[in-house]
């Protein structure tokens, strides 16, 4: 039977539960045991896709086509866990699943409650997480790992605390296991660490009736033998399960190896019963990191954005980014640049960047931005990589500066251009719905011999994720061909071009998908890594790029 850990979170928000259930995953797999991941979320949304990136930070995007908690990129790139819609449930998952049975008659006239109808619809929820065996050799998930949204004593968490409380209590005790993750803030005026936040975090878990197997305490400074012993003491958790994650000096990819030499993957097999017949390899990610602390070559990448005042907005980007440096041997730096800017203070604020990168976005707000920014990439030789919209603005940009079509313009948000080099997708038409209505998830895209992206991939047919309603528009295809913009990567069955680049450009592409979502520190995207290869060549000798030696195996 699968074994379940409940990850939550308290003190303040933003701990990183997500990262630390992330890793938690990774040490298991590396002891040879299967696991699923899961993320519930308090806010009434049923899922972040309407939500602004600065309320939420991005929209992660499964093969399935589910909109996500962010988390759940960190879940992808640590572990092999095979993360679906079944992942992240809302509050607003739960009571519209509720809502709608109770409209059937499901209930048969009952009173319908948040205990036990909506906790019940959560339970259901985990176990929807963990996904059924799909073939004989598909096995039955080892440890299904858990995230609970918020923090503890909000009031949007009660309910799903208390259907993991309701979990844990069903099922044999050493088939459950709560990580309680908390803050220990330092004062700098009395250079001192304070537990209470910590004992208060705990004390409002064990009014709701749970009791921390494992805490987990972020830290700026070293925690004292002490002050583990005090926490343990007024906590009620055991010494040796009380651990420290230190604020990391250099990547969060060395989260795994201080929660596992703090003993954390010992304490979680005794707890669950689980086999001791294996140990935790984490060798080559401890070579991943010693590789990033000798680094020594340096890149600067320009990513001009709307939401570049969160990080989070851009975070599997700028994780994509980062592996690629790892894979190239090269620390990559980000010069955050506002689409605005690039028209309110002038094209100069590009000056110097080794690379452009035009993320994805929806909005009229600073497009005109982006596409100024691409044309200095064009024009001046930097290698340029263009996401989802950032496709967009190229083809509109070599629209209007090369083939001549001045008022070239997306439909999005010109209706009545002459030139709609960019428009709707035909499957979007009619649609008002803005919730999961977009072309959404993995689709194939055929790659064209010879080209950039076929070098980059090394294969002639490739999947990547999607999240967009708007689209090239092929009844400009043999203009941008003739011109020099070739479609490199088209959909082999509706015949859509999800790949443009220029071969005269030493790097330049665009792309319809999204491929930072299948990126991880071990395996980097070979656009990505192709980029950076770009980047670091072109700081070298701007006559040598061998970008079919840069790409991934």
């Amino acid at each position: 039977m699968t074994k379940h850990i409940f990850v939550t979170g308290g003190v303040v928000s933003s701990l990183g539960k997500g990262l630390t259930s992330a890793a938690i995953g990774l040490i298991l797999e590396r002891r040879g045991l299967s696991v699923s991941m899961q993320k519930l979320d308090p806010y009434i949304n049923v899922d972040p896709g309407t939500m602004s990136p600065f309320q939420h930070g991005e929209v992660y995007v499964t093969n399935d086509g589910a909109e996500t908690d962010l988390d759940l990129g960190h879940y992808e790139r640590f572990t092999q866990a095979k993360l679906t819609k079944n992942s992240n449930f809302t509050t607003g998952n739960i009571y519209q699943s509720v809502i709608m049975r109770e409209r059937r008659g499901d209930y048969l006239g009952r009173t319908v409650q948040v205990i036990p109808h909506i906790t019940d619809a959560i339970k259901d929820a985990i176990q929807a997480g963990i996904g059924e065996p799909t073939g004989e050799d598909d096995a039955e998930v080892d440890v299904a790992i858990t995230e609970i949204g918020g923090t503890v004593g909000d009031i949007e968490s009660l309910p799903f605390l208390e259907a993991i409380r309701q979990f844990g209590i069903e099922r044999p005790r050493d088939d459950v296991m709560f990580v309680h993750i908390t803050l220990l803030p330092y004062l700098r005026a009395s250079g001192e660490m304070k537990t209470k936040p910590t004992q208060q975090s705990v004390g409002k878990l064990r009014e709701i009736g749970i009791q921390p197997d494992v805490l987990i305490c972020r830290t700026e400074q070293p925690m004292t033998e002490d002050m583990a012993r005090k926490i343990s003491l007024f906590c009620n958790v055991r010494r040796e399960a009380v651990i420290e994650e230190r604020d990391v000096d250099l990547s969060i990819y060395q989260v795994p190896l201080m929660l596992v030499e703090a003993g954390l993957d010992r304490i979680i097999v005794n707890h669950l019963h689980l086999s001791q017949e294996s140990h935790t390899d984490l060798s080559d990610w401890a070579a991943m990191v010693e590789q990033i602390r000798g680094t020594k070559c340096h890149i600067e990448v320009g990513i001009v954005g709307k939401y570049i005042e969160l990080h989070d907005a851009y975070k599997s980007i700028y994780e994509s980014l980062a592996h690629a440096g790892i894979a190239n041997s090269t620390t990559v730096s980000l010069r955050k640049l506002s689409a605005e800017d690039v028209i309110d203070k002038g094209i100069e604020i590009l000056e110097g960047v080794d690379g452009l990168l035009i993320p994805g976005g929806f909005g009229e707000r600073g497009l005109e931005g982006k596409i100024a920014a691409t044309r200095w990439a064009r024009e001046n030789q930097v290698p340029f990589f263009g996401i989802c919209l950032g496709l967009q603005c190229a083809v509109i940009e070599f629209a209007r500066n090369v083939c001549g079509l001045k008022e070239a313009h997306t439909l999005e948000h010109t209706p009545h251009t002459p030139d709609p080099v960019i428009h709707l997708l035909p499957s979007q038409e009619g649609i008002s719905d803005k919730g999961g209505t977009m072309r959404l998830g993995g689709y194939e895209c055929r790659l064209a011999p010879g080209s950039l992206a076929h070098k980059l991939y090394g294969e002639e047919r490739v999947a990547e994720r999607h999240r967009h309603r708007y689209e090239f528009n092929n009844e400009y295809r043999e203009r941008f061909e003739a011109a020099g913009l070739l479609p490199s990567g088209i959909h082999p069955e509706l015949d859509l071009v999800e790949i443009v680049e220029q071969p005269a450009h030493p790097f330049f592409i665009g792309v319809q998908f999204h491929p930072e979502f299948k990126s991880s520190p071990l395996r980097p995207h070979p656009i990505f890594r192709g980029f950076v290869a770009a980047c670091l060549a072109l700081t070298k000798d701007p006559t040598k790029i061998d970008l079919v030696a840069q790409r991934s195996p």
